[in-house]
């Protein structure tokens, strides 16, 4: 059984959440504070952890950060907040996906569902492409599908979860041209939203680790999508 942590500290919202989580069959926690539910993740034995960002003792942004040391099970965010700045914050810290408050609790279930599915499927494809080759090579890049670590000349490069799915995407097809729903649907196994900035974000970002030079590795092919250069 999957077990939820809910890390919220708003007791109504965590008493909806448990209802409608445990209707579904899952095995719920809680924790009021930052503090609390880091102590939790590190506990193990979480499939997925629903965070809030504004909590007393430690904020959601700085859990998800010594979380992402260790782990990588998903973690939704769910937040009053619902401007840019802290979505990007979020999932470029490591989050899987991110709630604006209010929302229905029926998404939100949905949504659980959704990133439970996708962590097991990643896990799976991962593990099937670690007996075939762990590691896949391109150019001076090196990403270790076992340890979801990737190399550039032997210099270790911190991905993000997305960061880590796009770069597996395009390594194993370079010179291969994906538009923004493929590469959405591969990196967040949802639907596409075709007004959502997020990939432009996520693709700045990677870029920005992979080399100063921004086209160097991930090029923009304009009216199309995005390629891995060959050289």
């Amino acid at each position: 059984m999957d077990r939820i942590l809910i890390a919220d500290d708003e007791p109504e919202i965590r008493s909806l959440l448990r209802l409608y989580l445990e209707n579904e069959g899952y095995e719920v926690i809680e924790a009021d504070n930052g503090t609390d539910a880091l102590r939790m993740l590190a506990g193990g034995e979480i499939s997925l952890c629903l965070l809030d960002i504004m909590m007393p003792g430690m904020d959601g942004f700085h859990v998800l950060k010594k979380l992402r040391e260790t782990s990588d099970i998903p973690v939704i965010i769910i937040s009053a907040k619902d401007a840019d700045p802290e979505k990007i914050l979020g999932l470029d810290l490591g989050a899987d996906d991110y709630m604006v408050k209010p929302f229905s609790p029926l998404e939100a279930v949905a949504r659980v569902r959704t990133n439970l599915r996708r962590y097991e499927k990643i896990r799976a494809v991962s593990g099937a492409a670690q007996k075939e080759n762990a590691i896949l090579s391109h150019r001076d890049l090196q990403l270790d599908l076992d340890a979801c670590i990737l190399y550039k000349n032997d210099e270790k490069i911190e991905l993000t979860p997305v960061e880590f799915r796009m770069m597996q995407l395009f390594m194993r097809h370079p010179g291969k041209v994906f538009t923004k729903q493929q590469i959405y649907e591969n990196a967040w196994g949802e639907e596409y939203i075709a007004s959502d900035n997020t990939i432009m974000v996520c693709i700045s970002k990677l870029r920005a680790k992979l080399d100063e030079d921004p086209s160097r590795y991930i090029r923009t092919i304009r009216g199309l999508g995005y390629r891995m250069e060959n050289g």
